[in-house]
């Protein structure tokens, strides 16, 4: 089973990241919007893993919630993965306290005990799609440098979400298999 560890996006927020990613769309780029129900702030990808390994991160995951409380973040401004010139990923920013960061390190700590890879510069982000091609590659890049600073707003993160992905033709279908809340 293809799995990951999110903090699902607050529902009054989708139509302003739905506006921003309409208006990524007027640069005639070719992107993958990221549907409005399966916007989310990844913890964690662990990719296949099998029920033991479920128990195992569930049990981590609410034993690390007992020293936190809920906290909110800001979502503001745009940036890419990899990088500007070879553009795969586009994304909102994340501002916050740096509980986000804290509690994101915490878990992968031991996580990574399990066995999965430990993430090497984890930057806070929301997916709101991916480019599949070169095509108006700088039209999107103006759009995006001019949407850099762009405020989204507030939300309170007092839930994670084990999530199971599963890969179709016509996008990822996600199914919350635990909740956590802090």
């Amino acid at each position: 089973m293809r799995v990951f560890l999110a903090v699902d996006v607050d529902r009054r927020l989708t139509y302003e990241i739905q506006k921003i990613q309409k208006d990524l769309l007027k640069t005639d780029a070719p992107l993958k919007l990221v549907d409005a129900e399966n916007l989310h702030l990844t913890f964690k990808f662990f990719g296949e893993i099998n029920p033991d390994q479920i128990k195992q991160i569930t049990n981590i995951t609410e034993g690390k919630l007992e020293n936190y409380q809920s906290f909110p973040l800001h979502i503001k401004g745009t940036g890419v993965f990899p990088h500007p010139g070879y553009m795969r990923v586009l994304w909102l920013g994340i501002e916050d306290s740096g509980k986000f960061s804290e509690l994101q390190k915490d878990l992968d700590q031991e996580f990574a005990k399990m066995g999965f890879k430990k993430e090497r510069s984890y930057t806070p982000h929301l997916t709101i799609a991916r480019v599949k091609g070169a095509h108006n590659k700088e039209f999107l890049a103006d759009k995006l440098q001019e949407l850099r600073d762009i405020e989204i707003g507030n939300m309170d993160v007092d839930k994670l979400v084990l999530k199971k992905s599963e890969l179709t033709p016509v996008g990822p279908i996600y199914t919350d298999i635990h909740e956590f809340f802090i």
